[in-house]
């Protein structure tokens, strides 16, 4: 008896399994994220920097970032030409400002912002196509050094860049 409820309960779950896959599947690409899309190929190119304060190894990190969301939670394929969506633009903006003044000293807090140009377009649906400014930032304590913090603070903010461009591109949020 229990061996049989054991076979029901699996046979129940693989069931449950073949429905949501067969309803997915007619939909289009559906992933846990919300994004659906009927796209299998993306071409993201380097996003170069043209903010004069940028560290150099921003441009890459922020490209990096944005292909391994595409390709891991978009379930694309990234290609260098012909991707079905595709994403081009440049760091237009980056800045280091004090933020929370501390009696005695010049600043308690510290913060990085970025900002990201980001031209988009799918070539299946000649309607979805944008351009945008995504701005984002990070802070820290000022007795941190610059240094030393900020490629962690970068890819925090690419982080919260990176999911606001997938949301817009495959969510609509």
């Amino acid at each position: 008896m229990v061996l049989m409820n054991k076979v029901i309960s699996y046979l129940s779950i693989l069931v449950l399994l073949l429905v949501v896959l067969s309803i997915s599947s007619s939909c289009g690409v559906y992933s846990f994220t919300g994004a659906t899309t009927n796209a299998k190929t993306v071409t993201i190119d380097y996003f170069p920097s043209k903010a004069p304060n940028a560290p150099v190894k921003a441009a890459q990190l922020f490209t990096d970032a944005l292909k391994n969301k595409f390709t891991t939670e978009g379930n694309l394929k990234s290609v260098n030409n012909g991707g079905e969506l595709k994403f081009t633009g440049y760091i237009s903006n980056y800045t280091v400002a004090s933020r929370a003044p501390v009696a005695g000293e010049q600043s308690g807090i510290v913060q990085i912002t970025m900002t990201v140009r980001v031209e988009f377009e799918n070539t299946l649906d000649e309607k979805d196509k944008w351009s945008q400014e995504f701005t984002r930032y990070a802070q820290y304590e000022s007795s941190q050094t610059l240094t030393a913090i900020e490629e962690s603070k970068i890819r925090e903010i690419n982080t919260q860049l990176v999911d606001d461009i997938f949301n817009k591109a495959l969510v609509k949020w």
